[in-house]
C-alpha cells in the first residue's frame, strides 16, 4: 500500500459519508444519530461525530473511525478495509502492490480453472462416475456438490497439466506455484500432485480459491478406481503458497461468514465431509480445521465474525482425541487473548459430545436434531479438560490424581474470575477424588520453576537483547534507511494525542503492556484503527518472543520486519517523529507523558458522552418526558463530576511533570 494511503483516505472520505451507507442518519445538534447496525435497540444510541471523524456506539460500546466501521460491518481485516476504501476515494496503490496484485490475480485464476476442470470430470466423465456414486453415498445432493464445485482428479500422471497448458493458456511455472504439480525426479518437467482424489476447493473469506484438499476414494482398489501412490495419506491439502497457508485458513469460511457474525458463534469441524453436510442441512455457522488443531491464526479469523467457539470434532471413547484438538493450548490462547490487547476477542470456547462412533456428517444426516441439541448444550472447554485428564489418567490411584491435578493446575491458574474458577475447581474434586483443601493449597502454592519464569532461550532473565537504553532504535537510525517516509502525511491518520502515546510506546516499550492493561480496564480502545493495530502489533511482537522461549520483550527490528506494509510507514513515522528523546528522560518521567497522554484520550471519551446526554436531554424536553429528563439530568450531573475529577487528576499529573523540570 502507498505510503499515506491511511490519512489520504481519511482526508477524502468523511465519517458521515461512510456510515451513512449503512445507517440512516439524523442530525443532533453538532452530531448524527441513528440505529445502531451491530446489535438491536429501538432508540437510537449510534452517534457520528463528524468534527473527530468517529462514530461511537452508546449502547454497545462499539466506536471508532471509517476503517473500523467497514472492518465491523463487513468483517474485514484492516489491510482489507484500508483497500476497498482507498478504491472508493480513487486512491492508487503503488506499482509494487499492483505487480503483486497482479501476479495473486493470476495465480487465483489459474486455480479457479484446475478447479473448474476437476469438477466437469466428476460431473460429466466415466472417469470421475465412481467418485460421484461415492459422494451420493454419503448423502451429498447434485446441488450441493455443484454449489461447492466439488470434483474429481484423474488418476493419470499428467492429464491436468495437459488440459490446462493446451486449452486454458497455462505454465508450468504457474501451476506449481499454485501447488498444482510437482517436479519429475529427473528434474524435468513435471506431474498432477493431485491424482485420483476426490476434489474439495479451498477458499478464503472473501470467495476467493487459495487452494484444494483431496481425499483418495474408500475401496478404490475394490472398485477399480488406483490409488495416487501405495502409502499415500487418506487426505492431502495443497502445499505453502503465495496463496495459500493451511494455519491460517477455514474451510467455507466464505459461506459461514454471514451465519457466524449472526450467531456470534462458530462451529468447527475437522473434515470437509463434515463441514459440507452441514451446511446442506442448513447449520451455516460450521467451518473446518482441515484436519490440523486450532491454530491461533484461525482463532483470530473466527473473531472477525463470532466470539464464541464450538469445537464439534470427532471424540473417541477414551478421549484421546482431546490431544488434537489442541484443548489445553486452546484455553491458553484464550486465556492471552482476554490479557492482552490484541484486537482479538473469544469470550467462550465449547465442546459438543456427540454419540461414540459417529463423525459429525452422519450425525447432521441423519439425526439432524441431535446435531443441534448437542451444539446447544456444548461444554465449557474447561469442563471438558477436566474430564478428559479425569479419564486419561487412572484417578483411582494416587499417582494419577496427582498426574491429574498437575495437569489442569497451570490452566486453572489462567481463570481471573475467581466465582468461574471455583466452579471449575469444584468440577475437579469432583472429579478426582482429591479433597477441595489438597487442591486450593496447590492452586495458591508457586508455580514451578519453569512455568511462566520469563527466561529467554540462553537461560538470562531481563527485557531480552536490545532493551537497554544504548539498544534504543533512534530516529536517525530509522531516517538512514533508503525509503524515507514523509511523516507528516503519515501521522495525519492518527490524533494528536494518539501519536504522542505511540511514539512513547515504540521508543519506551516497557510502558506498552501498561497502557494496554490501562485500556483495558477503562473498556476503551484508541480511537483511531490504525493506532489499534499498531499497538496490538507491539503486542504481537512481544507474543512471539514468548513463543520462542524469551521473557516476552519488544524487539524493533523484528517489530518492523513483521508489521504489514500498511502500518510499516506510520511506525517509521512515529519513530522518526522530531522532538525530546524519551530515552533521555529516567523512567518517572516516561511514565507521567504516558499518563497525560491516557489521561487526554478519557477526556476525549468523557466529553463525547457529555454531548451525547446533553442531546438525549434536549430531545426528552421536546418529547414531553419529565421523568427521562430528571433521569438525564442526574446522569449530566454525574458526567460533570466525573469531568471535574479528571480535571485535577490531569492537573495532578501535569503539575508532577513541571515539578521535574521541562523536557
Amino acid at each position: 500500500m502507498a505510503v499515506g494511503v491511511a490519512a489520504e483516505v481519511k482526508s477524502k472520505l468523511t465519517v458521515l459519508e461512510i456510515v451513512g451507507e449503512a445507517v440512516q442518519l439524523k442530525k443532533a445538534g453538532t452530531t448524527y444519530k441513528g440505529l445502531c447496525p451491530f446489535h438491536g435497540e429501538k432508540t437510537p444510541s449510534f452517534v457520528v461525530t463528524p468534527a473527530r471523524d468517529s462514530w461511537h456506539c452508546f449502547g454497545c460500546g462499539e466506536g471508532g473511525d471509517i476503517f473500523s466501521f467497514v472492518m465491523r460491518r463487513e468483517g474485514l481485516s484492516f489491510p482489507e478495509a484500508l483497500k476497498r476504501l482507498a478504491a472508493k476515494a480513487g486512491i492508487e496503490v503503488d506499482e509494487r502492490t499492483s505487480r503483486e496484485d497482479a501476479r495473486r490475480a493470476r495465480l487465483r485464476e489459474v486455480l479457479e480453472q484446475a478447479i473448474a476442470f476437476y469438477h466437469v470430470v466428476l460431473m460429466q466423465s466415466k472417469t470421475g462416475a465412481p467418485a460421484l456414486e461415492y459422494l451420493h453415498g454419503r448423502g451429498f445432493t447434485d446441488e450441493t456438490i455443484q454449489r461447492f464445485q466439488l470434483g474429481w482428479a484423474p488418476e493419470g500422471w499428467d492429464q491436468m497439466i495437459r488440459m490446462l497448458q493446451s486449452r486454458r493458456n497455462v505454465t508450468l511455472p504457474e501451476l506449481a506455484e499454485v501447488g498444482l504439480t510437482s517436479q519429475r525426479s529427473s528434474g524435468r518437467g513435471a506431474y498432477d500432485k493431485f491424482r485420483a482424489r476426490i476434489i474439495f476447493p479451498i477458499r478464503d473469506a472473501a470467495g476467493n480459491a487459495v487452494g484444494i484438499g483431496g481425499r483418495i476414494l474408500p475401496g478404490a482398489a475394490s472398485t477399480g478406481t488406483a490409488t495416487p501412490d501405495p502409502g499415500a495419506p487418506k487426505y492431502l491439502n495443497s502445499p505453502a503458497t503465495a496463496l495459500f497457508d493451511k494455519s491460517r485458513t477455514l474451510y467455507l469460511v466464505e459461506r459461514a461468514r454471514g451465519e457466524m457474525r449472526r450467531t456470534d458463534e462458530a462451529v468447527l469441524v475437522e473434515g470437509y465431509t463434515d463441514a459440507l453436510m452441514a451446511h446442506q442441512a442448513g447449520f451455516e455457522n460450521v467451518v473446518a480445521s482441515l484436519g490440523t488443531a486450532l491454530t491461533p491464526a484461525q482463532v483470530a479469523l473466527i473473531a472477525r465474525y463470532a466470539r464464541e467457539i464450538v469445537l464439534a470434532y470427532d471424540v473417541d471413547p477414551a478421549g484421546q482425541h482431546a490431544g488434537s484438538i489442541g484443548g489445553a493450548e486452546l484455553f491458553h490462547l484464550i486465556g492471552s487473548l482476554a490479557a492482552e490487547e490484541t484486537g482479538v476477542e473469544i469470550t467462550r470456547v465449547r465442546v459438543a459430545r456427540l454419540p461414540e462412533g459417529k463423525d459429525p456428517d452422519e450425525v447432521i444426516r441423519d439425526t439432524p436434531d441431535l446435531w443441534r441439541e448437542a451444539i446447544r448444550t456444548a461444554q465449557p472447554i474447561m469442563l471438558f479438560l477436566i474430564d478428559y485428564y479425569a479419564t486419561a489418567f487412572n484417578v483411582r490411584t494416587a499417582e494419577g490424581r496427582r498426574h491429574a491435578v498437575d495437569a489442569l493446575l497451570p490452566l486453572l491458574r489462567q481463570v481471573r474470575d475467581p466465582v468461574v474458577r471455583d466452579d471449575y475447581l469444584q468440577a475437579l474434586v469432583r472429579r478426582t477424588g482429591v479433597k477441595d483443601k489438597v487442591v486450593f493449597e496447590a492452586l495458591r502454592a508457586p508455580e514451578p520453576v519453569g512455568h511462566g519464569t520469563g527466561r529467554g532461550g540462553d537461560g538470562r532473565s531481563g527485557s531480552g537483547a536490545g532493551s537497554g537504553a544504548s539498544g534504543r532504535f533512534t530516529a536517525d537510525a530509522v531516517m538512514s534507511a533508503p525509503d524515507t517516509i514523509d511523516t507528516k502525511t503519515e501521522l495525519r491518520s492518527l490524533t494528536l494525542e494518539e501519536g504522542r502515546l505511540l511514539r512513547l510506546l515504540l521508543v519506551v516499550p516497557e510502558q506498552q503492556e501498561r497502557v494496554a492493561e490501562t485500556l483495558k480496564a477503562q473498556g476503551a480502545q484508541l480511537p483511531s484503527t490504525p493506532a489499534r493495530e499498531l499497538l496490538a502489533a507491539m503486542l504481537a511482537d512481544r507474543e512471539r518472543d514468548r513463543e520462542a522461549g524469551g521473557s516476552g520483550s519488544f524487539e524493533r527490528m523484528r517489530f518492523l520486519e513483521a508489521l504489514p506494509v500498511e502500518l510499516h510507514g506510520l511506525a517509521i513515522a512515529l519513530y522518526a517523529e522530531r522532538g525530546p528523546d524519551p530515552n533521555e528522560l529516567d523512567g518517572n518521567r516516561v511514565r507521567v507523558g504516558v499518563d497525560q497522554c491516557l489521561l487526554a484520550l478519557e477526556a476525549d471519551r468523557l466529553e463525547e458522552e457529555v454531548v451525547f446526554n446533553a442531546s438525549e436531554q434536549r430531545e426528552a424536553e421536546a418529547a414531553g418526558d419529565f421523568e427521562r429528563v430528571a433521569q438525564l439530568a442526574r446522569l449530566q450531573r454525574d458526567l460533570h463530576q466525573a469531568r471535574g475529577l479528571l480535571h485535577r487528576r490531569r492537573e495532578a499529573v501535569s503539575n508532577l511533570t513541571s515539578a521535574g523540570g521541562h523536557r
